[in-house]
């Protein structure tokens, strides 16, 4: 353990984890899942077929067939994960024209009705408010903002009380009035005076290297603003409700993080908590985890 920790930003990265991605531990139990059908064929062109009498296997009963994973939980610090991790290329794949017109109808064909729900999410969240309200306490306006994974930026907060937004995302789509989309080559040795990183730890592989990338453009007086959905399953496993083996399906987010295992993220990539507080959101009956850090100064 002295040697990951040490090392954390250069831990394998292996196609199966077997360690802790928030901890570094290797104390994990698992249980069997699959993984979302639309997942499995926008990430690795696996298709679904039915098993039927006419192939002749004599081991495998008929049925549709499923991409198989497995649930991981974390026993030193409660992260709960999928145990496949995308490399840059598939999670390219995925996110590549998000909820553009090829991912609304493959998700279509695979999970009905999605058409209406993506309509709805493209409208914008309905929190925005407390999103500044939250993050105005500890920083001076206007600033220069950065938003990490910020998509076309209409939900970035701040648009009308900042220098400059710009926006760094996977996905290509344009960019709404008052940010501009910025390229890794042109992030190079640009720093912001805020740095927001929100439901995207959620999605990535390593979440410590997009944390150890993002840092490269803060200075020690610079804010990141981290949000993360504080899925309803692990505040249940939490109150002892339910257990990690009631993960029995994987889709986008492939990590569940709790309190414990963000804050132990956060220590390891060397951030200082500034706030921490979580909000309920009524109007889609979700909750959030949402952080306000700083570079240590002792790193």
């Amino acid at each position: 353990m002295k040697q990951l920790n040490q090392n954390f930003n250069n831990l394998p990265k292996d196609r199966i984890a077997e360690f802790c991605i928030c901890c570094g531990s290797k104390k994990l139990k698992n249980s069997p899942a699959v993984l979302m059908p639309f997942v499995a064929e926008r990430v690795f062109n696996w298709r679904q077929i039915k098993i039927d009498k006419t192939w002749g296997l004599k081991t495998i009963k008929n049925g549709q067939t499923y991409s198989i994973c497995n649930t991981l939980l974390c026993n030193e610090c409660n992260f709960l994960f999928l145990d496949i991790r995308f490399s840059d290329r598939e999670l390219s794949n995925l996110y590549t024209n998000y909820r553009g017109v090829k991912y609304t109808k493959l998700r279509e064909k695979h999970e009905k009705d999605y058409k209406k729900r993506n309509k709805d999410l493209i409208k914008g969240i309905t929190y925005l408010d407390d999103v500044e309200k939250f993050i105005s306490k500890n920083i001076k306006l206007p600033a220069s903002i950065l938003d990490w994974g910020g998509d076309t930026g209409k939900n970035t907060p701040f648009k009308n009380h900042s220098k400059k937004i710009h926006i760094y995302d996977l996905g290509n789509s344009n960019t709404v009035r008052g940010t501009k989309k910025i390229s890794k080559i042109d992030l190079k040795n640009r720093k912001y005076e805020l740095v927001i990183c929100s439901n995207v730890l959620e999605h990535v592989s390593y979440p410590s290297e997009t944390l150890f990338d993002i840092k490269k453009h803060m200075s020690l007086k610079s804010l990141l603003y981290i949000e993360l959905p504080y899925e309803k399953l692990i505040m249940e496993i939490e109150d002892k409700k339910k257990t990690y083996k009631d993960k029995r399906h994987w889709h986008e987010h492939v990590n569940f993080f709790s309190k414990k295992s963000i804050l132990k993220l956060l220590k390891k990539c060397k951030l200082k908590i500034i706030d921490f507080r979580k909000l309920d959101v009524p109007e889609g009956n979700f909750s959030l985890m949402q952080i306000i850090c700083r570079k240590d100064l002792d790193q």
